[in-house]
């Protein structure tokens, strides 16, 4: 499996946002900023780090526009200023932006069942033709020494099978929201079964999946149009399920730390932690937290 080549990666950016209201009716949640990035760049970076070559972002329609400007717009006249205020240093973050791997922003099909999955099978037609591809949800940030996108990827090519979860252990209140994993008896890391969002009395174990897979173009044999299911939505861990049900799918317990920014509370922790792991700002925080 060492030979399988993953070039591609999705980024799925194309939800409302609506617990950030009134601030993303203006632009992407995943354009918020942790530090000085936006959330969705930190997910490039790992892509970056991990050797991908194209970064596909699934964005709502009306949001295309806003992506393509933050990674391709030239902002000359920012530049210009920077150049006549003798601070061009600042600008050098601009030019990282502009060197990280090819970038391409296509619209979600808002045609399909509203889901997870929707992004993913929006951008089918892009990876299918690949041995495997990355996904990564939009609001899920890892906090790790190497990029959670390299991990997943060297678990799937350590072996013969048809996809790679990252996962973590999360606690009994949070087994609700969230993908659980089965693991097969007598198997420290096969997925037997993934169930979305199952009621905590029922979960299968406290491992939770999350925004980081590697994928198969064999999961469209199940991700499709019809095959809607909790809620009536098209979710990524049925098609999972499916995949494990009928081949191997591996799960990876990532070194690092997950974490959700999918609501204000979530991401200001998210914000605090990414601060504390700052070289240059992460003492500062620290002292400043002990004031409070």
């Amino acid at each position: 499996m060492a030979d399988k080549i993953i070039k591609r990666a999705i980024i799925t950016a194309a939800g409302f946002g609506s617990r950030f209201l009134p601030i993303t009716k203006t632009f992407p949640k995943e354009m918020l900023p942790i530090i000085d990035k936006p959330i969705i760049q930190y997910l490039v970076e790992e892509c970056a780090e991990a050797g991908i070559e194209e970064v596909i972002i699934v964005a709502a329609p009306a949001e295309v526009t806003k992506f393509e400007d933050y990674f391709y717009g030239s902002a000359t006249n920012i530049r210009t200023l920077m150049i006549r205020q003798g601070k061009l240093d600042r600008w050098e973050k601009v030019e990282k932006v502009f060197k990280l791997p090819k970038i391409t922003i296509v619209p979600q099909d808002d045609r399909l069942p509203y889901g997870n999955g929707r992004p993913v099978l929006t951008a089918k037609d892009l990876v299918e033709g690949d041995d495997a591809f990355v996904v990564l949800f939009g609001d899920d940030l890892v906090l790790s020494k190497e990029s959670s996108v390299k991990q997943i990827i060297e678990k799937f090519q350590s072996g013969e099978n048809d996809g790679v979860i990252g996962a973590q252990k999360v606690t009994k209140a949070e087994l609700s929201k969230y993908g659980i994993v089965k693991i097969a008896d007598g198997s420290k890391d096969k997925v037997e079964y993934l169930v979305e969002k199952p009621d905590p009395e029922e979960a299968p174990s406290d491992l939770a999946s999350y925004g980081r897979y590697v994928l198969t173009p064999k999961v469209f044999e199940y991700l499709k149009a019809d095959a809607t299911g909790k809620d009536g939505e098209l979710w990524i861990a049925d098609a999972i399920d499916e995949v494990a049900k009928h081949g191997v799918v591996r799960v990876k317990a990532i070194d690092g730390e997950w974490m959700t920014t999918g609501d204000p509370f979530n991401y200001m922790k998210a914000h605090i932690k990414f601060m504390l792991s700052h070289e240059k700002h992460g003492a500062e925080i620290k002292e400043f937290m002990k004031s409070l």
